[in-house]
């Protein structure tokens, strides 16, 4: 009931849920998921870790599809193992770190994760991944087998790591390497993918704080998001150097929901230091299905930053955006100029949000303000006249990715918009109604 009237007192979002549902079309057929048994399987596993991310993977390009979804599937089964503390010490530690190599066999499982572990099943099925892995082309899996390898020998050294694990992250450096390994490293393959694919400029590769940037963005805003899950858990990823200076104890803003708040403003401020990141690496992406992987994740991570921002109820319970405005993020981010406009839009509502009172007020107008002139540098669009646009580097990125975006407008936006405008908004909510009112 409560989303019906979520969709009731948001009509824009309700348009935008039925033209994701029933008008937009996918970019690419998705027979070549079928075409082995085998490869079936996998897709199942795909959807039975995660349905947010197996929609995201099917909309890829061919090229890639299989490629990413086996890569998640692999690092998946590599975080089933590091998360399970079922498994013993001296059993765990040197599969996180050899778990690389089991990528050169042919038929290997693992079936020692407690009954209740959620991903399990990756594990045991595992042949199956194996058996599509090794079809994929040789630089495809050497990009695989090379990030597994890092990230599981990270995962073991925090492991092993007694202060991490007593005390958990203390500071800033700690926090940005902690998640280089469970994201930066994700950004890295995926990247290194793309290239190869020739989807995107090499020069994703040669500036690695590109995609860097792109995992960490995404990875602080869940960890801000889930401080109470987190918590609940026994598990510290806020960094000490920050929590510090709001409270004695990690626990504490359960008690101090002011304290918490600023906090909370705090780590917001830090994650926005990848902005300007974020943006030039999307600028640097062409094939349009490799764009819009990239671009949802990120356009919903400034959503939810708007949202946490200066949000007491992250201290009691978990924050998240609405599903229908999900929906209306996946459809806008089709186009760069989408993304910029979403990314400028929560900047504004962050704005407003933040009291003036709050101790990094200053700071933050000052990192918006710079975002701002970054956004302005992209286009140029507001200069005298006679006066030519500053060629620098992010201008020309842009300038490049808007041909692709001209492109998507003509073939797909465009008759998109044509159809649903069919539909009148009025009517869609009255429908609505009528469907509340008999079936509650």
């Amino acid at each position: 009931m409560s989303k019906y009237l979520q969709l009731l007192l948001h009509p824009q979002e309700l348009v935008s849920v039925i033209q994701l549902k029933y008008v937009r079309k996918p970019l690419f057929s998705i027979n070549d998921t079928i075409a082995s048994e085998e490869l079936k399987e996998c897709y199942k596993l795909l959807n039975l870790t995660s349905r947010s991310f197996a929609v995201v993977i099917m909309e890829l390009h061919p090229e890639l599809r299989n490629a990413i979804m086996l890569f998640y599937l692999i690092l998946r089964a590599l975080d089933t193992v590091e998360d399970d503390m079922t498994i013993e010490e001296q059993v765990k530690l040197p599969l996180l770190r050899d778990f690389h190599k089991k990528l050169l066999l042919k038929d290997w499982s693992f079936d020692g994760n407690g009954p209740d572990e959620k991903d399990r099943d990756v594990l045991v099925r595992f042949p199956s991944i194996l058996h599509e892995y090794h079809k994929l082309k040789p630089e495809y899996q050497s990009v695989i087998s090379e990030i597994t390898m890092k990230m599981g020998n990270g995962m073991a050294d925090y492991i092993e790591d007694d202060q991490f694990q007593q005390d958990g992250i203390q500071t800033i450096k700690d926090y940005d390497l902690y998640c280089h390994y469970v994201a930066g490293l994700v950004g890295d393959g995926l990247t290194q993918l793309i290239v190869l694919a020739r989807f995107g400029s090499p020069n994703l590769l040669k500036d690695t704080q590109l995609f860097e940037s792109m995992g960490l963005f995404l990875q602080k805003t869940n960890i801000i998001r889930d401080y109470l899950e987190d918590l609940e858990d026994g598990r510290h990823f806020w960094p000490k150097e920050i929590w510090s200076q709001y409270g004695k104890t990690l626990d504490y803003f359960t008690k101090d929901e002011t304290a918490g708040v600023h906090c909370i403003n705090h780590l917001v401020l830090n994650a926005m230091d990848y902005i300007e990141d974020v943006m030039t690496y999307l600028s640097s992406v062409s094939e349009q299905s490799s764009f819009q992987f990239c671009a949802i994740p990120q356009v919903m991570a400034i959503a939810t930053l708007a949202e946490v921002m200066n949000n007491p109820k992250v201290l009691r319970q978990n924050v998240k955006i609405r599903k229908s405005t999900t929906c209306s993020l996946i459809l806008k981010s089709r186009s760069f100029k989408g993304c910029v406009e979403i990314f400028q839009y929560y900047l504004r509502i962050m704005r407003h949000k933040l009291p003036v009172g709050d101790p990094n007020y200053l700071k933050f107008n000052l990192r918006c303000g710079k975002i701002d002139q970054f956004f302005e540098e992209m286009y140029q669009e507001n200069l005298p006249e006679g006066i030519e646009p500053h060629k620098t580097p992010i201008y020309l990125r842009v300038q490049e990715r808007s041909q692709w975006d001209e492109k998507i407008e003509t073939s797909v936006l465009k008759p998109e918009r044509l159809l649903i405008q069919r539909i009148s908004i009025s009517s869609l909510v009255f429908g609505l109604s009528i469907l509340i009112f008999f079936f509650t």
